[in-house]
């Protein structure tokens, strides 16, 4: 047999514009207000860190970089040369 999953229940408190705005969300969407709120906070909490985002960016164009990949500037020269030596023909 499957296991149970434990949920606990929670008061929250919020405005009833979006109380109204998340059952019909909910409704639309074929699932229950805590179904809706419980994605909601997933998602949230699964979200990435702008910060982090860029601090790993920033690392990987190092990486590139020193690999002798083009960096992003050595890729828009090249666009503007081609683009300035078809304006020419």
């Amino acid at each position: 047999m499957g296991r149970l999953k434990v949920m606990a229940k929670v008061m929250v408190s919020l405005p009833d514009d979006l109380l109204a705005e998340v059952d019909r969300t909910a409704r639309a969407r074929g699932t229950t207000r805590s179904g809706l709120l419980a994605e909601a906070a997933r998602r949230e909490i699964d979200r990435r860190d702008a910060a982090l985002m860029r601090a790993a960016i920033e690392r990987l164009q190092s990486r590139a970089t020193r690999c002798g990949w083009p960096t992003q500037a050595d890729l828009e020269a090249d666009k503007n040369e081609r683009d300035e030596r078809d304006i020419r023909l």
